[in-house]
C-alpha cells in the first residue's frame, strides 16, 4: 500500500511540476530530456547493482527497457500534438481514460479476478475521468480524433507494457536499475531529437530549462520506481491498482489544482470528484 501512496504523490508532483513550467517559460521538451538523464542517474544511485555494461546488455528485460524508451519520447509529442489541436482537457481525457487497456491485460492475459463491484468501480472511475476535466465552456475540435485516439491507445499500451515487462523479467533487486536503463534510453532518443531539430534551426539551451529538467527528474524516477514495487506486491491485482493509481492522481491533481495555482471548478468537476471517491471505495471494496 506504501509504494502504491508514493507512486501516487510522485506521479501527482509529475503534473505540478510541468504545470509549473508555463508559468516561468521553460522549454517543455528541453526540460523533458535533461529530466530522463536525471532520472538514470538518481536510479543508478539508488540501484544495488553495480552498472557493468555487459551485465546489463545481457538482462533479459533490456529490450523492453529500450522499447519503453522509445514510447516515452512518442507520448510525449503526441501529448503536446493533441493539447494545440484539440485542447488540454482532450488531451488529459484521452491519457487517463487509458487506464481501461493495462485493466484490461491483466483480466484477460493475467487472469485477473473480476467481479460485479468491480466493474462498476471501473466505470465510475472512467466517468470520473471525464467529469474531473469537463470544462463548462471551450469547444473541442473534432476536425482530428486521430491524435486522441493515438494518445489514448499510446498511453494504455505504456501502461500495459511496463506491468508485463515487470511480471515477466524484472526482479524486486532490479527495479532501480530497470527504471534507470530505460530513463537512458529515453534521454539519448531525445537527445538526438534535439540534434536534429538544431540541424534545421538554432536551438539554445537556457540554463532554466535544465533546472527544470532536475527538478522534474527526481519525481519521475520515483513515480516509476514505486509503481514498480506496487506491481510486484501482493496487495493488489494490477488491474486494481492502475485504476487506484489513477483515480488517486486526479483526486490529488484536482486539489493542488485548486489549492496553488487557483483552478476554478464547476459542478461537472465535483461530481467527477464524488464519482472517483466512490470508485475508490468499490474498487478496494
Amino acid at each position: 500500500m506504501t509504494n502504491l501512496l508514493l507512486a501516487i504523490v510522485f506521479s501527482c508532483s509529475l503534473f505540478i511540476v510541468l504545470k509549473s513550467f508555463s508559468k516561468f517559460n521553460i522549454n517543455t521538451f528541453q526540460a523533458i530530456v535533461v529530466n530522463y538523464l536525471v532520472a538514470f542517474s538518481i536510479g543508478i544511485f539508488n540501484s544495488n547493482t553495480n552498472f557493468n555494461y555487459n551485465e546489463i546488455l545481457a538482462k533479459e528485460w533490456i529490450y523492453g527497457s529500450l522499447f519503453l524508451g522509445f514510447l516515452f519520447i512518442i507520448i510525449f509529442f503526441i501529448i503536446g500534438k493533441t493539447s494545440q489541436k484539440n485542447g488540454v482537457s482532450v488531451a488529459s481525457v484521452a491519457s487517463k481514460m487509458s487506464l481501461i487497456i493495462p485493466i484490461l491485460f491483466g483480466i484477460f492475459f493475467f487472469k485477473e479476478s473480476i467481479d460485479i463491484i468491480k466493474i462498476t468501480g471501473t466505470i465510475f472511475a472512467l466517468i470520473a475521468v471525464f467529469f474531473t476535466t469537463k470544462k463548462e465552456k471551450g469547444t473541442i475540435n473534432t476536425s482530428n480524433f486521430t491524435l486522441p485516439i493515438l494518445l489514448f491507445i499510446g498511453t494504455g499500451i505504456t501502461d500495459t507494457s511496463i506491468n508485463f515487462i515487470q511480471k515477466s523479467w524484472v526482479n524486486p533487486e532490479d527495479n532501480a536499475l530497470f527504471s534507470s536503463i530505460t530513463f537512458l534510453f529515453a534521454f539519448i532518443i531525445g537527445f538526438l531529437l534535439i540534434i536534429i531539430q538544431s540541424i534545421k534551426k538554432r536551438i539554445v539551451v537556457a540554463p532554466k530549462n535544465i533546472l527544470g529538467g532536475i527538478v522534474l527528474g527526481v519525481p519521475n524516477f520515483f513515480s516509476i520506481y514505486f509503481l514498480l514495487n506496487a506491481l510486484q506486491s501482493p496487495d493488489f491485482e494490477s488491474a486494481t491498482l492502475f485504476t487506484l493509481l489513477n483515480i488517486g492522481v486526479i483526486l490529488l491533481t484536482t486539489i493542488f489544482g485548486l489549492l496553488l495555482f487557483k483552478e476554478k471548478s464547476n459542478k461537472n468537476n465535483y461530481l467527477g470528484i464524488l464519482l472517483a471517491i466512490l470508485a475508490l471505495f468499490l474498487v478496494t471494496y
